[in-house]
């Protein structure tokens, strides 16, 4: 979350970057020289390094047309070919057999893929490594302290990682490039020229390919201002200030957004000890209401509009986690409801029809149903469909397979369907109905918001196959009050939740 109050902090990073490469961020002294003079003392510099047999000598890059220059620079600076700078850029590769060849190991060399590339260094999550003897036999691939990590293929392509002074030794896949610079001093401004948005354009438009790769030729080819390295000292330094400042303010909101999300929970908890709310004995009492439900149940049940099912176990006195009023009871979620508690269908997809599935990514983690992502069933599997699969404005869903989204709840209205779809949950989504009539079907979704990180932790089976099963949701226990109140919580919370 880098958006929040006035302030798009994500959006002020990009803008810094783009004023540091047009020296629109500090000033130009005459002290500092000519970037003309810069460029000939790299140049001097890599001849040595090719006499020395360091690095090979490559074809000469073209020269930078008009054309081919974005915007104007400070006269003291120099439009300069990437490859120019450089006495390396070239990607790594995997080693033979990949990830199932057991080349990877828990310690040893690093080897650095694309999901560790980032703007702000190197990640360490799902970092893999091998054997200090394979990485002998890996000289092209291997990354040293100082090198720019640069992801030239898919979605992370154009990310970009400075490699810190203290790394010692390291490789990389075919998806990262090694851009190392002739002079050591110019990588921090070579990598947030890399990272400014003006030139990530150009890297996204130099893309090529089904899976939007980028070469090594085509990046020595990048054109980029060079001003004197004085000034591109203050460029960073400068640079590195307000970012420091603009980290500081996410800091800060993310500070008051667990602070609000804390305040959200207390007040999900007070209301639902009946501490938000008064009671009055006009209300009458949970236990005269659960007795209708039941032989509201009874009847639907004789109707056959719903089946029996087998009777759920009487609550015990640990499973109740606090107090309630006198005239509430607990009730168990699958005793209070006016349909099987149940996932859906595992569907059939179909590019046309005007019945909608409902996702777990239609549950959307802001908090609001999205049918926008909702896939169309193939109509010709409707008849699998009983009248009551379709779902209703009040319906509650809870995601409940996978990590990602399992337990997360959300609350499904009219509104969600402006074109009044017909719509059914897919087999990774559990729904709930209660009767509307005696109960508040919005306070039965506050309640089951309040227990969200307690369901995400609820799955059974192995890792990435966890479910979150249908008699787990039923045998939830729901401190029930009486219609009246249930509807002046809601209320209540539908005053105070959106001040937070």
């Amino acid at each position: 979350m880098t958006k929040h109050l006035d302030i798009d902090t994500k959006a002020m990073r990009a803008k810094i970057l783009d004023l540091a490469i047009q020296g629109k961020l500090t000033d130009q002294r005459e002290e500092d020289g000519n970037a003309r003079d810069l460029l000939k003392e790299i140049q001097a510099e890599k001849e040595k390094l090719i006499k020395e047999k360091k690095i090979k000598k490559e074809k000469p890059l073209p020269e930078i047309t008009e054309e081919e220059k974005p915007f104007e620079i400070p006269d003291n600076w120099e439009w300069v070919r990437l490859g120019n700078l450089t006495s390396k850029v070239g990607a790594g590769n995997t080693p033979k057999g990949g990830k199932n060849s057991g080349v990877y190991r828990e310690s040893g060399v690093e080897f650095i893929r694309e999901m560790n590339v980032y703007n702000d260094g190197l990640h360490y999550d799902g970092m893999v490594y091998i054997s200090s003897e394979l990485a002998k036999t890996r000289t092209g691939s291997a990354v040293v302290a100082g090198d720019i990590l640069l992801n030239i293929t898919g979605g992370s392509i154009g990310r970009c990682a400075l490699v810190p002074d203290n790394f010692v030794l390291g490789n990389v896949n075919q998806h990262v490039l090694i851009i190392r610079n002739v002079v050591a001093s110019l990588r921090e401004y070579i990598h947030l020229v890399l990272c400014s948005p003006l030139v990530q354009r150009y890297i996204n438009n130099s893309a090529v390919g089904d899976k939007a790769g980028l070469s090594a030729s085509k990046t020595k080819g990048f054109v980029i201002p060079l001003p004197p390295l004085a000034e591109q000292k203050r460029i960073a330094d400068k640079v590195s200030k307000l970012f420091a400042q603009l980290d500081a303010i996410d800091k800060a909101y993310e500070e008051y957004r667990e602070l609000q999300q804390t305040m959200k929970a207390k007040l999900l908890d007070l209301a639902v000890q009946g501490k938000l709310t008064d009671q009055r004995a006009e209300d009458g009492n949970a236990r005269d209401l659960l007795k209708e439900i039941q032989a509201e149940k009874e009847k639907l049940i004789k109707e056959k509009k719903i089946k029996k099912e087998k009777p759920l176990p009487e609550i015990e006195a640990d499973e109740i986690p606090f107090e309630i009023p006198t005239n509430w009871m607990w009730a168990r979620l699958g005793d209070i409801v006016s349909k099987t508690i149940k996932r859906g269908k595992s569907p059939k997809y179909s590019i046309t029809g005007d019945v909608l599935v409902f996702a777990q990514k239609c549950n959307t983690k802001p908090g609001r149903i999205n049918l926008e992502l909702a896939k169309k069933l193939d109509l010709s599997t409707l008849k699998k469909y009983p009248e009551e699969e379709f779902m209703l404005s009040g319906d509650i869903v809870i995601n409940s397979t996978g990590n990602g989204t399992m337990g997360r709840v959300g609350f499904f209205r009219d509104k969600d369907n402006p074109y009044n779809l017909k719509i059914v949950p897919d087999s990774h989504v559990t729904t709930i109905r209660v009767l509307h009539d005696l109960i508040d079907s919005q306070y039965i979704f506050y309640f089951l918001k309040k227990l969200q990180p307690k369901l995400e932790s609820s799955g059974d089976g192995s890792t990435n196959q966890k479910e979150l099963k249908a008699t787990i949701i039923a045998s939830i226990c729901i401190p029930l009050p009486p219609l009246d109140e249930q509807k002046r919580i809601v209320a209540k919370l539908d005053e105070l939740l959106p001040l937070l």
